[in-house]
């Protein structure tokens, strides 16, 4: 199952409002499950680096099914998934990345959030997700 544009967008319209709730200005990339790009918007004056990092970060989060912050635990000098950024033509590995389920707990996608520290990236995308687990007429 993928996630569809309409939830993609509810994603998208919640992660802006948690931006600007902590006045942040913020990238968000939504990608379905087969990590295709469905949806992202750049607010504005939002760096433009992070737009790259937005969306290596939700692609990341689908790849491995778990949030970036929780890649980058594992991948420490010494971790079991030493390196493991190198991979997949270049992996995100701190928070900011987080996988997107539907209502029934199915993973349908991911959502990358990039423009301030990883903390708050990880905040924003956060809330874009649960936004779309609260989604009962769209499944």
């Amino acid at each position: 199952m993928n996630i569809s544009l309409e939830q993609a967008e509810a994603a998208v319209k919640a992660a802006k409002e948690k931006a600007t709730q902590l006045n942040l200005l913020m990238n968000i990339a939504i990608v379905d499950a087969g990590v295709n790009l469905v949806a992202f918007a750049r607010m504005d004056d939002a760096w433009l680096g992070s737009i790259d990092l937005a969306l290596r970060k939700a692609k990341t989060a689908r790849y491995f099914n778990m949030g970036t912050g929780e890649i980058g635990k594992l991948s420490q000098p010494g971790g079991q998934a030493w390196q493991i950024e190198h991979s997949n033509g270049g992996l995100i590995t701190f928070p900011g990345g987080v996988p997107v389920k539907n209502v029934n707990g199915e993973i349908i996608g991911a959502i990358g959030a990039s423009g301030s520290t990883a903390e708050n990236d990880h905040v924003v995308a956060q809330a874009g997700a649960e936004a779309v687990e609260r989604i009962k007429n769209l499944i």
